[in-house]
């Protein structure tokens, strides 16, 4: 009788295992989450410095195919068709041993160190979205990018299921603090570097040095950091802006408004890392323009 016992108890061991081993996930295919990222889930991934993982950043084969992993993600940028991940892998572990949350600013890469902070762009609508790169894949010959859903949602890819992107590793970071890195640029002498509104007569001053402002290498050099009715509230803001960026701000009124910004910008480098670091510290509406006004 206990012969039995053992034999069946063994035989019912052997299929928990079988289950467990064949069946990692809850669903066999992939779906769409019930409900839509929040605004708060919407927020790009806070690029800093980090260390790499234990876990994840050996080279490594998928289906028989062997992958390396790249030493470092410096000057890393490639295009392609991003695709998306969701609730079936929800709640499970990421090649990094974190926890895949679909509603995070993640993504997934084949030969990324983990982790690494991307600027993903859609070139088809030109929205973009910074991630943080912690899970291995996708394993699709086509495809460069596995992006979270909260990722994909942002860049407006839920309805083609893939997109033609191009992602851009972001790794000049602050020694000291390990934020990114917001390079310092010296202004023409000509320029002048206090903080005042801009001069009502100055259309046609401001037309002429235009040709001068995109000769530096951009065509926007300027970023408008937001707008408000306060002239007091515009004038602390500049202020604030000038001392912590190291930058010529104004705060030219039109209509009534008050418009903070911050330029000219001398190169792309220093407009794309002012962006990002305006956007994560608390004006996510900012934006490059062309012109003072």
């Amino acid at each position: 009788m206990n012969q039995v016992i053992k034999h069946l108890f063994f035989i019912a061991l052997i299929s928990l295992l079988s289950a467990c081993s064949s069946d990692r996930y809850q669903q066999k295919h992939d779906s769409t989450p019930t409900r839509l990222p929040s605004q708060a889930e919407l927020k790009d991934a806070l690029a800093r410095a980090e260390p790499h993982s234990r876990g994840g950043n050996k080279d490594y084969q998928v289906f028989g195919k062997p992958y390396k992993v790249l030493a470092s993600a410096q000057g890393f940028e490639q295009t392609g068709t991003a695709s998306w991940y969701g609730k079936k892998f929800h709640g499970h572990l990421t090649s990094n041993g974190e926890i895949y949350d679909m509603y995070t600013m993640s993504a997934a890469h084949k030969n990324l160190p983990l982790p690494t902070y991307l600027k993903v762009t859609n070139t088809a609508n030109n929205k973009s979205v910074i991630v943080r790169v912690n899970d291995r894949g996708p394993f699709h010959q086509s495809r460069i990018i596995d992006l979270s859903y909260s990722a994909a949602y942002k860049l407006d890819m839920l309805k083609t299921g893939t997109a033609q992107v191009k992602i851009t590793a972001i790794t000049d970071f602050d020694t000291k603090t390990g934020k990114v890195k917001i390079p310092e640029i010296k202004l023409a002498s000509t320029v002048v570097s206090s903080v005042a509104p801009a001069p009502v007569k100055s259309a046609v001053s401001r037309k002429n040095a235009l040709p001068k402002e995109t000769a530096m290498g951009i065509t926007t050099p300027y970023i408008q950091v937001l707008a408000t009715s306060k002239k007091e509230l515009a004038m602390n803001t500049a202020n604030k802006l000038k001392i912590q960026y190291k930058q010529q701000t104004s705060y030219p009124e039109h209509q009534g408004l008050y418009r903070i910004q911050i330029g000219p910008i001398g190169d792309i480098a220093t407009l794309n890392a002012l962006l990002v670091s305006l956007k994560e510290n608390g004006y996510p509406n900012a934006y490059p323009r062309t012109s003072p006004q």
